[in-house]
């Protein structure tokens, strides 16, 4: 939620020179060097004097190789002091992951301890013959390049050799910063630099790596085609969703496509740097040169490297998944539409939007708060006055009582007690457990944030589980009987720059700023085309039965374009400004800017300059354990902001604060796909927006494309304009026709999310991962796939009553028409355009696909579960049709018995088997078999004539009604 102090604060603290009340450190820089000499040795800021390494000691063993690596001449110092002794070890870990590790022989710099990060188990096999993966190398100077067995002539998947790089100097991408010049490409490996660069294919796919939202889209701007080139920040960063930067999360793994334009075939690969580093990653294609490359720059750790070999883009992210785990099991109830605002003042406010939507039919599964509801905005409270325990209890009650679900906010930072006066038991408590962070000093370390000077819990303290656990326990048993948690500041935030430090006035509760809304501070923005000094603040589509879109002159755009301790032990290093900086932000901000100072000490000595990446996942890691411990044989269900690779093994995630434009609902998508890749699939966006008034259309469009995403809520900020569903007519009725095919789709849904679960397989695609050897798909991020079978095609721009989207499959797939069933003539291999009036979003099924459905949407999940099922068919062009559906009871965790349904039409003939152990209680009423040519003269259900079907000629659409079939049964249905 509160990255708007960025935008709200930064601006006006930075005038004054304040942040968090004392002078802020004004460390912009454009050179991104800021050199200092090392106990008496100069850094000399330049690598193209960098000796790079030589193996010697290669040792063969049953899974790959050991070496030494040695520096090749004198030390160049860049940005560090250079480190001699390297050990290489080379992996083959499986079939289809192989693993480049080269460290620090002394194992002195910082790695991801296993007790944040859990690895596989050591491989019991060798692979080294057999993996598609090979490891090549040259001993002097060092290199290393990574080949297909299968293609061992094609050009390498990642080749650190020089030769195989453009020649250099080369100067900066940027004229402005220095830094992104390339000077060298050799090796570098220092206590607080390291650098490896790859060539890459000119103009190569290349997508993942953030998180972040890309002006490119989806696929990363290398340099070509007219773009400038990727420079990819990874530092943790609570920043208000900006372009082309650094934001909440870290995730350093990349998919790249390549495409044989001869052979017409594909393959794909990963690349996974394992590190919790800030780091800089360029992306580039230099002028003149026949090859784009990649180069990773790091500011501590070890070139922890994994490969991934595909060859399709989702067995990649299955892959990666088993390396950093899939995606928790997500309860059924999750599924549904979810309600939040900041700006419910009271319980009574939150009361009346449940009793709103239940009025406008709008189905609402899960109620939310944001800080509102805290006294004085700490952790674990309930406002005595504006949400009196008692009555959130009773609230939740009601909630509970209609099957649905309550939700609060936790933010990072713990209130610091003001005086001895003051009672705060999460404070205590954890300062009798010593459980927060401290200064270098053994001191506690203090920031701000909304409660005013706050302290932060250290999860690598022996006791910050067991202090997390009874603090959330404690608050459920107070009366917010939460069914999941909402973590947000968990980069970690706080409105200090660093630490606040000594002689603070800790009585000082107040914000540093103006909370948006506020006297003073109104809330004045509108989607692209709305002018509200022309139309007023409603945000309607039409005032006085006029159109409100481009009233007045002017109207804006419409873009869619056993280790050691790390930096602790380095002796005369600067932790706080390392000498190379990293791209925090543009301008460059120091690393400390608006989060945990980098000296910040944790239990085992680590700096937070290490660990900071990972503080939101460890975050997720303890709520998780926390609300296993409190719920026990329940699931977990955890929304989260900051994430690290391994977050979706415990939560979901949320892109951040986003804004109200259409903008940014189409980045929206390309956000989705980005953490399928990330292995963290439960993820959506604030619908309508975040920051600043959205209006009557936006909301329709965005309440519509919301539904085809897996995280569906609408949340705002405090002082805009209202937009929940039920606010505008038209939105409404947009609402309930998307939200009861998402309902319908439910079996879908949780089917897609149980192979996330078990396999990695990723539930939102892009097109291209369903149809790799399609180049024109390569790009598209405003079309995605729901699993392999429904083809979405969102409005993504103001007062159209039209999109265009192209259908995959060049003429081979026949498309129908969700909600009309009709074929799509469609232009192969080009977009098509599609009728799309306000309030309708057009959904497409792909042929040959076979979807258990509920029959009856309801108002809750619970209650559209317990209603029968139905079948969707959609025969392909030879009557065939393949689908499986996972049932369980949408809640046990660990998950208890199941029962896989495997749906099969071929002949004339719908064949449905179930093979597990769960009891399927609700029936099959319907089936609906789409493509039949000819009108059947008869129908046999089970072998028994059934008189219940018609058949509907425009759409070849056979229709069996009445059922009510056991689905533990096997399952016949035929016609002729």
């Amino acid at each position: 939620m509160v990255a708007i102090f960025s935008a709200a604060c930064l601006l006006l603290c930075s005038q004054v020179g304040l942040v968090g009340g004392r002078p802020s450190l004004k460390l912009q820089r454009s050179t991104g060097i800021n050199l200092a000499s090392r106990n008496g040795t100069k850094l000399s800021g330049d690598v193209s004097s960098c000796p790079g390494y030589s193996l010697t000691s290669l040792q063969n063993t049953q899974h790959g190789l050991t070496a030494h690596l040695g520096l090749r001449g004198e030390a160049c110092n860049a940005f560090g002091l250079d480190i001699a002794n390297l050990t290489i070890e080379v992996t083959y870990e499986s079939q289809t992951r192989l693993h480049v590790n080269i460290f620090d022989t002394a194992k002195s710099q910082f790695t991801v301890p296993e007790s944040v990060v859990s690895r596989p188990s050591p491989p019991t096999s060798s692979h080294s013959d057999s993996s598609d993966l090979v490891f090549n190398h040259n001993a002097n100077p060092f290199a290393f390049w990574i080949t297909r067995r299968s293609a061992p002539d094609a050009m390498p998947l990642f080749d650190t050799r020089i030769p195989s790089l453009p020649p250099t100097p080369i100067p900066a991408v940027n004229g402005t910063d220095n830094s992104t010049a390339l000077n060298s490409f050799a090796l570098v490996f220092e206590d607080q630099y390291l650098q490896l660069a790859s060539a890459l294919p000119k103009g190569a796919n290349v997508y993942g790596l953030g998180e972040v939202i890309a002006s490119s889209g989806i696929r990363r701007d290398v340099g070509t085609n007219g773009g400038v080139g990727t420079v990819q920040t990874l530092w943790a960063r609570d920043v208000a969703d900006p372009l082309d930067q650094n934001v909440y999360g870290s995730h350093p793994i990349y998919l790249e496509h390549r495409f044989d334009e001869v052979s017409r075939s594909s393959s794909s690969h990963g690349v996974f740097l394992f590190s919790s580093e800030g780091e800089d990653i360029l992306l580039q294609t230099p002028p003149n040169s026949n090859v784009s490359l990649i180069e990773y720059r790091l500011i501590g750790g070890t070139l922890d490297f994994y490969f991934f070999s595909g060859p399709s883009p989702r067995s990649v992210m299955e892959q990666y998944s088993e390396l950093v785990g899939t995606q928790t099991w997500i309860p059924a109830w999750a599924f549904g539409f979810h309600l939040c605002r900041w700006g419910y003042p009271n319980i009574s406010e939150t009361r009346l939007q449940v009793q709103r939507m239940r009025e406008a039919n709008i189905p609402l599964e899960v109620m939310w708060n944001d800080i509102d509801l805290y006294h004085a905005f700490r952790d674990f409270t309930t406002d005595p006055v504006s949400f009196p325990v008692n009555e959130v209890k009773a609230f939740i009650d009601e909630l509970t009582a209609n099957h649905q679900h309550y939700i609060p906010i936790v933010d990072a930072a713990v209130a610091k007690q003001v005086n001895a006066t003051d009672i705060y038991d999460p404070y205590t408590r954890g300062t009798e457990l010593d459980t927060f962070l401290k200064n270098p000093d053994g001191s506690e370390y203090i920031g701000q944030v909304w409660p005013g000077y706050t302290v932060f819990p250290d999860w690598f303290a022996n006791n910050t589980q067991q202090y997390w656990t009874e603090a959330l326990t404690n608050w459920s048993q107070s009366g917010v009987n939460f069914s999941g948690i909402w973590l947000d500041m968990n980069e970690a935030s706080s409105f200090c720059d660093g630490s606040c430090g000594t002689g603070i006035d800790i009585s000082n509760t107040s914000t540093p700023f103006l909370l948006p809304g506020a006297p003073g501070n109104p809330i004045v923005d509108y989607p692209e085309g709305y002018n509200a000094t022309i139309s007023g603040p409603s945000g309607n589509i039409t005032v006085n039965g006029t159109s409100t879109f481009g009233a007045g002159a002017g109207v804006e755009a419409v873009t869619l374009s056993k280790r050691g301790l790390g930096e602790a032990s380095l002796d005369g290093a600067n932790v706080i400004t390392p000498p190379y900086a990293i791209h925090n932000g543009n301008p460059v901000l120091p690393l400390l800017n608006h989060t945990l100072s980098t000296n910040a000490t944790h239990a085992p000595g680590y700096l937070e300059l290490d660990t900071h990446n990972m503080w939101g996942l460890m975050e997720e890691k303890a709520t998780h354990s926390a609300l296993a411990t409190l719920n026990p044989g329940k699931r977990p269900f955890l929304i989260s902001r900051s994430t690290f690779p391994s977050s979706g093994k415990w939560t979901g995630h949320w892109l951040g604060d986003n804004t109200s434009k259409w903008q940014y609902m189409y980045l929206s998508i390309q956000g989705v796909l980005q953490f399928q890749l990330f292995q963290i699939p439960m993820v959506g966006a604030d619908t309508g927006g975040f920051m600043g008034n959205s209006d009557e259309e936006l909301v329709n469009r965005w309440m519509q494309l919301s539904a085809f995403h897996p995280f569906y809520r609408n949340h705002n900020q405090r002082g805009a304009n209202s937009q929940e569903p039920y606010v505008w007519d038209s939105v409404a009725n947009a609402s309930r026709t998307a939200i009861g095919a998402r309902y319908a789709l439910l079996p879908y849904w949780y089917t897609l999310f149980a192979n996330a679960s078990l396999r990695g397989t990723p539930p939102i695609r892009a097109l291209f991962w369903e149809f790799p050897e399609e180049p024109e798909l390569f790009a598209v991020d405003r079309q995605f796939l729901v699993g392999r079978d429904i083809l979405v095609t969102p409005v993504l721009t103001p007062n159209v009553t039209t999109v265009d989207g192209i259908f995959p499959g060049r003429g081979t797939i026949i498309w129908r028409d969700w909600w009309t069933h009709n074929v799509v003539n469609a232009t192969v291999g080009a977009n098509t355009t599609l009728s799309a009036p306000l309030s309708h979003i057009n959904v497409h099924i792909r042929d040959g696909a076979a979807l258990l459905l509920h029959e009856t949407p309801a108002y809750t999940v619970e209650e559209t579960r317990g209603g029968p099922y139905a079948l969707l068919v959609s025969l392909a062009a030879d009557g065939s049709a393949f689908g499986t559906a996972y049932v369980d009871d949408g809640i046990s965790f660990p998950p208890g018995p199941s029962s896989t349904l495997t749906m099969k039409a071929a002949s004339g003939e719908v064949t449905i088997t179930q093979e597990g152990s769960f009891n399927i209680a609700q029936r099959l009423g319907m089936v609906t078999v789409l493509g039949v040519i000819n009108r059947p003269t008869q129908v046999q259900v089970d072998g028994t004539v059934t008189k219940n079907w018609d058949y509907l000629v425009p759409q070849n659409k056979l229709v069996i009604r009445n059922m009510t079939t056991d689905l533990n049964q096997h399952v016949t249905l035929a016609w002729k």
